[in-house]
């Protein structure tokens, strides 16, 4: 089973402005929350550690997770209110996104309610986006990837997020401290940019492959995924296709990672030590379909497993 750990909110999705304001739709949505969601919906075990809100929200988030067969045994519920995130995409599809979250419910996890202990089948730990930032949370899954290092897979995912971290040179000291218990590390260009203002994407792979790391990619857009491990960067294109909007894309990549070393029984701190280039690209191609996917939908709408399939052997 694979844990998610992070936040999970509430996606506003705002049209253009009419003479009667905007036209607006809320879905469900938060960068862990939507990893979580693309691994159930991949068919693979998967369950969401974090709090919810008793509001409606919460309870519209938490149905959502259960729809994809995502487990509730590690979510907790808060009065807190939940997040909202006002998204707005651009001329080229990229979303654009502002922030309401003071003292939110998806913040409010603490060190003192983590589990003492993970069962057997949890065999990876994924986390990542504005929930290794903003406190409580940030320090409880702190302590919890400290603590199952070595014992289950740890796949980090920075998702920055500058609006809501706020100081991105404490961010990137704290996720940089994380790095030496990660086996995976998944990341976006513009991630890498934000962090630490260069356009080097392999030269940043390799440096947080020194530090722990045995799994680094960087997600490029429509240039594809590019890898780093062992003494190798590895390159695949990207498929082709039209773009609705890139919400939900590098969440969906993360999943479907994740996904595919977990249905090839790869997904434990040996195997992806161990890597083939042969198995790295296959990983990064179903990754990248189903994140293709993704991107001719409107909003965070992960594929199926079967859907993916379809897609590869449709371009094959």
């Amino acid at each position: 089973m694979i844990l998610v750990c992070g936040e999970a909110l509430i996606d506003l999705f705002i049209g253009a402005s009419a003479p009667a304001g905007f036209p607006a739709e809320a879905v469900a949505g938060g960068s862990p929350f939507n990893v979580a969601i693309g691994i159930g919906r991949l068919g693979r075990p998967s369950a969401f550690l974090s709090t919810l809100s008793d509001d409606v929200f919460g309870t519209f988030l938490a149905e959502k997770l259960a729809e994809s067969g995502v487990s509730p045994a590690y979510i907790q519920r808060c009065p807190n209110y939940t997040t909202l995130s006002v998204v707005a995409t651009n001329a080229s599809g990229q979303p654009q996104y502002s922030f309401y979250a003071p003292n939110s419910a998806d913040r409010a996890l603490t060190a003192e309610a983590l589990p003492a202990r993970l069962p057997p089948d949890v065999n990876a730990i994924a986390a990542g986006s504005y929930a290794l930032g903003v406190e409580p949370i940030a320090s409880a899954i702190e302590t919890l990837l400290r603590r199952e290092a070595g014992a289950r897979v740890i796949s980090l995912d920075p998702n920055v997020r500058p609006r809501v971290v706020g100081d991105l040179r404490a961010y990137r000291e704290r996720f940089e401290g994380l790095l030496a218990h990660a086996d995976i590390v998944k990341a976006s260009d513009e991630d890498i940019e934000l962090l630490y203002a260069t356009h080097d994407l392999a030269s940043a792979a390799r440096a947080w492959l020194q530090r722990g790391p045995k799994l680094v990619i960087v997600t490029r857009g429509e240039k594809g995924p590019l890898a780093a491990f062992g003494d190798q960067i590895l390159e695949r294109p990207a498929p082709q296709i039209e773009v609705v909007d890139t919400v939900g894309a590098g969440d969906t990549f993360h999943a479907g990672l994740l996904s595919w070393f977990d249905a090839n029984n790869l997904l434990s701190p040996e195997g992806i030590a161990e890597l083939t280039e042969a198995q790295v690209t296959a990983a990064l191609d179903f990754a990248a379909a189903a994140a293709a996917i993704v991107c001719t939908r409107r909003g965070a709408n992960p594929p199926s497993w079967a859907e993916a399939e379809q897609f590869i052997a449709a371009r094959a």
